[in-house]
């Protein structure tokens, strides 16, 4: 496992000691978990970025098409 250091401000440190508190977790797991879920979201988007080059309009309008005409049922709207 490798260790970065951090210089956090201090106020945005007691943040993350407050809401780890919270969360029943150290500041360190806490901040570790924040890490990984930036990760993933970045990850996720460069993914999704790289399967768009290769969309084709014609053929979402396709399956666009077969999509019914009709009202959303209750509960389904917004």
């Amino acid at each position: 496992m490798s260790a970065i250091t951090l210089k956090v401000p201090e106020s945005l440190f007691g943040k993350l000691k407050e809401v780890a508190a919270k969360d029943r977790s150290t500041p360190e797991q806490f901040a570790l978990l924040a890490l990984a879920e930036k990760l993933s979201s970045v990850i996720t988007v460069e993914y999704l970025e790289e399967r768009a080059k290769g969309a084709k309009l014609e053929r979402f309008e396709q399956l666009l098409a077969k999509v019914p005409d009709v009202e959303p049922i209750e509960g389904d709207k917004l």
